[in-house]
């Protein structure tokens, strides 16, 4: 079946989003929110029964350009991931009166257009575009609906446009010179190169720039916390929940298997990296005084265990990451809704400033604990599931990377749990907690729900990703 459907229905919903008008706006973003999702769960049932799902026609002929789109098992996944999480995060902003609403809900669903380009796109052009069109709606988001002082915020967003932008232009530079040796980008016949060493190193550290900035992996996450902290919620919820699991994606389906002797060669000094960033992001979370900004190191200790996962070139790590961007895109979704709802209490997001809610909202607090404990990886949660097979893979490798790794799990549970015991108990707060309304409470059992579901339950995904990685793999291995 024709996949550019679901890229028509996204485009389509942004623009009759934007001319709905302020008060429909948020009704019809999440119409054509839950219709991507709907028709994505359709795809996959075809792509089950053995259907191709993909879509190629030549597109500029000199040089040899395609619009080539193909889902497989990986690209499902993370299909599956962002087209779940937009009407999700949507809906979650039905508390919020945004001013100019047509204009932010129409960047959600461009935005989500252009994620789900990338994860499609099987020429290297293609993805390249798709890649930096999802740059122009977060960077709006961030810049015109964003928090604090407006001088800082724009300081903020320029910086993480340009430092994005400029590492892109890296992987540009290193698809020209493919095209060159190919000629042609699309992926297949990207594989099929035989690349000297030399090349591979250079084309391996091109497209490392690119997605080490986008993940991000330290020494390149310093745009990270304040864009997260700067940015609305929502603008949050979309970079953390999605974006940067384009970088991760992208490791995997485009830098491994076209330079696999690099990555081969330089496989312990990126799992250090990977393990770095699990250890630095813990420890700095463990002083941070803002919510959002604990919950952005947070996440960057998080990620840095599954770009730890993907650099060791084996089954359970690819399988294992995989895994692991699948949940941890919807509990931290989940906690910095979270933090959003408290924020609507108390207008604040300073720990230090909170307390009390557990006797005030016990079902929020329940909720609130529940995220909490799948964060820090308890067993039956899904994010148990992917980051004990990620540590299972670094064991393979060295015990050491598995012990350095699994810090993130002791770590991790002392900052989250500490975090929960100052905003969640101790005095109540002067200011009322109202108790979650509906919608806030849907949306996150919705999250809750999928996580358990999964933790307990894997196959689906186990089986949908798996093919697609022994594939990939056979490619790394084919030197």
């Amino acid at each position: 079946m024709d996949v550019t459907y679901l890229l028509i229905v996204l485009l389509v919903g942004a623009f009759a989003t934007y001319l709905s008008g302020d008060k429909w706006a948020s009704k019809v973003a999440l119409s054509f929110g839950l219709a991507t999702f709907g028709l994505s769960i359709y795809l996959l049932n075809l792509f089950n029964l053995g259907a191709d799902i993909d879509f190629a026609t030549t597109w500029i002929s000199k040089p040899n350009i395609s619009f080539a789109l193909k889902a497989d098992g990986l690209s499902f996944a993370m299909l599956l991931l962002t087209t779940s999480l937009t009407p999700i995060i949507i809906f979650s902003c039905f508390g919020n009166d945004f001013k100019n609403a047509k204009a932010i809900y129409s960047l959600m669903l461009f935005m989500s257009f252009a994620m789900v380009g990338t994860f499609l796109a099987s020429d290297g052009l293609l993805y390249y575009i798709f890649w930096e069109l999802s740059l122009i709606p977060i960077y709006f988001i961030a810049l015109i609906w964003g928090n604090g002082d407006a001088d800082e915020r724009k300081k903020a967003v320029v910086k993480f446009f340009i430092y994005t932008f400029a590492g892109s232009l890296f992987m540009l530079v290193a698809f020209i010179y493919l095209y060159q040796k190919a000629g042609s980008l699309l992926i297949e016949d990207l594989y099929k190169l035989s690349l000297t060493t030399t090349e591979q190193t250079w084309i391996f550290l091109a497209f490392f720039l690119a997605y080490a900035i986008k993940i991000p992996i330290i020494p390149f996450h310093t745009w990270q916390a304040n864009v997260y902290q700067k940015a609305p919620t929502v603008g949050t919820m979309l970079l953390s929940g999605i974006m940067l699991k384009m970088g991760l994606y992208s490791v995997i389906r485009w830098q491994l298997p076209i330079a696999p002797y690099a990555a081969k060669h330089f496989m312990a000094v990126f799992i250090g990296l990977g393990i770095a960033g699990v250890i630095y992001g813990s420890i700095v979370a463990l002083k941070q005084k803002d919510l959002k900004k604990l919950l952005a190191y947070s996440s960057l200790a998080h990620v840095g265990l599954i770009a730890a996962g993907t650099y060791t070139l084996t089954i359970n790590g690819l399988r294992g990451a995989v895994l692991q961007m699948i949940a941890h895109g919807f509990v931290v979704v989940g906690l910095f809704f979270v933090a959003e709802i408290i924020y609507r209490r108390f207008e604040t997001r300073t720990i230090s400033e909170m307390g009390g809610i557990r006797a005030q909202s016990p079902k929020f607090t329940s909720m609130f604990l529940i995220l909490v404990l799948a964060s820090v990886a308890l067993p039956s949660t899904f994010n148990f599931v992917g980051e004990f097979t990620v540590l299972y893979s670094l064991s393979q490798i060295n015990i050491w990377f598995a012990i350095l790794g699994g810090t993130t799990i002791i770590l991790g549970a002392y900052y989250m749990l500490k975090m929960f015991q100052y905003v969640m108990l101790g005095e109540t707060n002067a200011k009322i907690f109202k108790d979650v309304t509906f919608n806030e409470g849907l949306t996150l059992a919705i999250i809750i729900a999928v996580l358990f579901f999964f933790g307990l339950y894997p196959k689906p995904i186990i089986d949908l990703i798996t093919p697609s990685l022994d594939h990939i793999l056979t490619q790394i291995n084919r030197i």
